[in-house]
């Protein structure tokens, strides 16, 4: 069988994203977290790990499941109910998972806020949202209307399974600076953040209520395009990449969560 050894795939993603490198919190796990008997004959890559992306992931023909959210967000924790049900499903039908949170977050090529900002048409020119030594986002200047930034945003998240939406916005305001940091980068350090750097316009995927009343109080706009949507975008991109570099198919299993 034509394919390509886990292992070989694995050390490149490795090195290619710094994972041994990369701050992340713990329950991320980076790297392989489930093997496979190989060879990775095809690439199906996902935001979540879930028992849906695994089946559609089968059903694709994929043997090797690249994700950005991995099995273990809830922690330690028994093998059993879904976490047990989804493993099973990768062991029955000899899938490997790897996962890349922060290191793919914070690559310059990959990342999701990274290829967010050019899928609106911005040019980044900084980072933005701080973990310990990287930055999980990207910043840049710009001169456009905030609402017609908000509907290209829009019109991003409902092509991802989502929408976007916006804090008080008024119809003459304009973005000069602005700020991206995909998933749930909204909170107090991040727009702590933004104001100090003279960021007007904070694109994410989700934050909490009182984040929205806080902003306006600041002159500060926030964007909430769905945490699903704006992390769809770095696992193409590396499941691509992958795919061109180890001549192995690839398919991006959609799943959206409504978030």
């Amino acid at each position: 069988m034509n394919g390509v050894p886990l292992a070989t795939i694995a050390e490149y993603l490795d090195a290619l994203l710094r994972v041994r490198e990369t701050p992340d919190y713990p329950p991320a796990l980076n790297g392989v977290q489930v093997e496979h008997s190989g060879p990775v004959t095809k690439i199906a890559a996902a935001v979540d790990t879930s028992a849906r992306t695994i089946r559609s992931a089968v059903a694709a023909g994929a043997n090797f499941l690249l994700v950005h959210h991995g099995l273990f967000w809830g922690g330690l924790q028994p093998l059993t109910g879904p976490l047990y049900s989804r493993v099973r499903l990768l062991l029955d039908h000899d899938v490997a998972l790897y996962s890349a949170h922060l290191p793919l977050d914070a690559h310059e090529t990959f990342g999701n806020s990274f290829l967010l900002s050019r899928e609106l048409g911005l040019e980044s020119r900084g980072g933005f949202a701080r973990h310990e030594t990287i930055d999980c986002g990207v910043r840049g200047a710009s001169d456009i209307a905030t609402a017609d930034l908000v509907s290209r945003l829009d019109a991003f998240a409902k092509a991802n399974g989502g929408s976007a939406i916006a804090s008080a916005i008024s119809p003459a305001r304009r973005t000069h600076h602005w700020a991206i940091c995909s998933g749930a980068g909204v909170n107090a350090d991040t727009i702590r953040e933004a104001v100090a750097l003279g960021v007007d316009t904070l694109i994410s995927g989700e934050g909490p209520h009182w984040s929205a009343v806080d902003a306006e109080e600041r002159g500060l706009v926030i964007v909430y395009a769905g945490h699903y949507a704006t992390e769809t975008l770095g696992v193409r991109a590396l499941a691509e990449h992958l795919s061109a570099k180890f001549s192995v198919p690839w398919t991006f299993v959609a799943a959206p969560t409504g978030l």
